[in-house]
């Protein structure tokens, strides 16, 4: 069996996962919690806010609210889970307690802590580009991304609909496949 890297050697394994009706629990009320509860409901996840406070944007894309401190037995049921609180107390309780449950967790202010960090992502309806520096740097992610969203106009969203209803379709398209050359053709310059 292969040794295992040290984690300061090893990359984060890129996946995109289907969260639709599944129970992801962010602990937190503010702005880096608002944003992952978004992109969570935008997936389709089931969310669940747990936070003192709990700003209007949360309240209405939430599942459920619950407007209280962090305490053991949040996780139940979860399936993914988000430290995203401004206590470091509260984000270490929230990590140990989705290890010890084998639940997934990302930990917004130390990420080494969590399972998973989450990348700056350019979409064109269903392109999604990832963009990650495992954590190194995440405005230097977001900065490549900006780089991207250049490169990839919106004319990509109606592209790859298009290809992916004829694949749906079993249907061989040379016309879409030569807009398809063309667009790659403009990225190489």
């Amino acid at each position: 069996m292969p040794e295992e890297p040290a984690k300061e050697d090893s990359f984060l394994y890129p996946v995109f996962l289907d969260l639709r009706g599944r129970r992801c629990v962010v602990v937190g009320g503010g702005g880096v919690a608002t944003r992952k509860a978004l992109e969570l409901a935008r997936a389709g996840a089931e969310v669940v806010a747990v936070a003192p406070s709990v700003g209007p944007e949360i309240v209405r894309i939430s599942r459920e609210v619950h407007e209280r401190p962090y305490r053991s037995g949040d996780l139940d049921g979860a399936f993914l889970a988000f430290a995203a609180t401004d206590s470091r107390e509260v984000n270490r309780a929230v990590a140990e307690e989705a290890h010890r449950r084998g639940i997934p967790v990302n930990v917004a202010d130390r990420p080494a802590e969590g399972d998973f960090s989450l990348p700056s992502v350019l979409r064109r309806g269903p392109l999604q580009i990832a963009v990650s520096t495992s954590g190194a740097s995440p405005a230097l992610a977001r900065s490549i991304r900006r780089q991207l969203e250049g490169l990839f106009g919106r004319e990509w969203e109606d592209l790859v609909r298009r290809v992916g209803e004829t694949r749906r379709l079993g249907e061989h398209d040379e016309g879409l496949e030569e807009e398809v050359r063309a667009c790659l053709s403009r990225l190489r310059g």
